[in-house]
């Protein structure tokens, strides 16, 4: 497990010495009204969303995917001498430790803080800006559950005993974001001293681990695929995006989300001004309008997260069919940084083993 992660930070140090030597400079598009937006890559929003802050401030957006979030954090620490980008979007809870402990960010209060509530700004410094969250929730395929006339799981519990057996796929913590995201669930459920007990408890339930969500969801997923199980590590919002992308239209969703106490993981993301930026007054607006509720009432139906401002409207998919939980599970950002790579190295010692 070490090895592999030397190697890929090889791989991504080699990417971040030849890309830092295309840092940005004032001159590097003619003029100072470009802004470079660094993301990961499940980022997406209306074309028509950017065009608008362009139309306002005169500043054109470049957005410019660079992994999934921890890849996207690397690049951002090898090059932060010479920034790749002049705004960063994506870095979430998970990581947000690192990313100011490596100082790659420069304080900037916004305004539009004064409508985001305080739960989720977790920097007192605001160097990292909450922008969407979201929680990492077990769904269940409803009519297999009927069907089989076996009640859906209620509890963390349930996936290890034996009516569960066979029943569930998660994903990969080493190499997933929801799978990080219920590896540490787990933790907060059951500590450090007992989590691995229970993934083992799991193990001998036959538990499926794969690499992604993607490959969980559309693969084995009884509710989206030809899979055998009808239990999947997703999303409290993956109900509202099964009607969203529904063939045909539906009057309820097919899937369900278990939202009891301490059965999710929220997921908060920030932004922030790269340090280095040699336009940081055009940054400070484009941090602004990712705030604002224009860019916010945007997020839903492309990311299918919450967005932070409270002043945001809703699509009316999300207020029937996304949840929220009303107690996730929690762990301090400073612990997940110092014990992440100890976690995912046991948890896979443990599980895959």
């Amino acid at each position: 497990m070490k090895s592999t992660h030397v190697l890929r930070f090889l791989a991504v140090l080699g990417m971040a010495l030849v890309v830092a030597g295309c840092g940005l400079s004032p001159q590097d598009d003619g003029s100072s009204s470009s802004v470079r937006l660094m993301t990961h890559d499940s980022f997406d929003i209306s074309q028509e969303v950017l065009d608008e802050f362009t139309a306002e401030t005169g500043i054109t957006v470049e957005v410019f995917k660079s992994g999934d979030g921890g890849e996207m954090l690397n690049k951002a620490i090898l090059a932060k001498s010479n920034p790749l980008a002049d705004v960063i979007y994506g870095i979430d809870n998970t990581f947000l430790s690192r990313a100011l402990d490596e100082d790659v960010l420069l304080p900037y209060d916004s305004p539009a803080l004064s409508e985001v509530p305080a739960e989720f700004q977790l920097d007192p410094q605001s160097r990292a800006l909450p922008v969407d969250y979201g929680d990492v929730c077990l769904n269940y395929d409803i009519a297999w559950f009927n069907d089989k006339g076996l009640e859906p799981p209620t509890s963390l519990d349930d996936l290890a005993s034996a009516d569960y057996a066979g029943l569930t796929v998660v994903e990969n913590p080493a190499t997933s974001t929801p799978g990080l995201a219920f590896l540490l669930t787990t933790i907060s459920a059951y500590g450090e001293d007992g989590y691995l007990d229970y993934w083992q408890t799991l193990r001998d339930a036959n538990v499926l681990v794969v690499d992604g969500w993607e490959q969980a969801y559309y693969e084995y997923f009884t509710a989206a695929s030809e899979g055998d199980r009808p239990i999947v590590v997703s999303y409290a919002s993956s109900p509202a995006a099964a009607v969203y992308y529904a063939e045909e239209p539906l009057d309820s969703a097919p899937t369900a989300a278990v939202l009891n106490d301490n059965t999710c993981f929220r997921q908060i993301e920030f932004t922030g001004i790269l340090s280095g930026t040699p336009n940081e007054a055009e940054a400070r607006q484009l941090v602004n309008f990712l705030l604002g509720k224009r860019f916010q009432e945007d997020i839903p139906l492309h990311m299918f997260v919450y967005p932070v401002n409270e002043t945001a409207v809703l699509p009316d998919v999300f207020t029937r069919y996304a949840s929220v939980a009303e107690n996730p599970a929690t762990l301090d950002p400073e612990l997940i940084e110092a014990q992440r790579q100890t976690w995912i190295e046991d948890w896979t010692n443990t599980v895959l083993r």
